[in-house]
């Protein structure tokens, strides 16, 4: 993730910080479901090993995506608020998404011990979508307070 981060901070600036983060957020949750689906047949499947290679695949774009996404956010932070208010909302959203790499991976762990590891997926998706309404709600939709494309 670290090594694209870059990338969707140059993006940004071409495109709009929230154009990108609407583009990763809607990867994402297609994402998400797939990985959740692929997930679901390789624990339904006595030859799990063969659901491998698409698993890996897909959990490759979540994290290229996540990683993009990343960029674009702290890119648009910038753009949104001033400076004084930009170096405390950065520390915030870095607090915020050091935790969220903190618990995915507890999540999907309990899921796992469950048996259930797609409902992880399919709870990350939800939460990608409702992440993909809020941007557009707040910096895409006409009329919104900072519109920021």
């Amino acid at each position: 993730m670290a090594q694209i981060r870059p990338l969707g901070g140059w993006i940004a600036d071409k495109v709009g910080g929230s154009i990108v983060t609407q583009w990763v957020c809607a990867v994402m949750v297609v994402a998400g479901v797939a990985v959740g689906y692929v997930m679901q047949l390789a624990y339904q499947s006595a030859t799990p090993e063969t659901y491998f290679f698409i698993f890996l695949a897909l959990f490759m774009v979540l994290f290229a995506a996540s990683g993009i996404g990343n960029g674009s956010t702290f890119r648009t932070i910038g753009v949104i608020f001033d400076r004084q208010q930009a170096g405390p909302v950065l520390g915030w959203t870095s607090a915020v998404a050091a935790y969220g790499a903190f618990i995915a991976p507890v999540v999907i762990g309990a899921q796992i011990k469950a048996g259930t590891p797609q409902l992880a997926m399919y709870g990350f998706a939800i939460f990608y979508a409702v992440c993909l309404v809020l941007n557009w709600w707040f910096y895409l939709r006409k009329g919104s307070e900072i519109h920021n494309p």
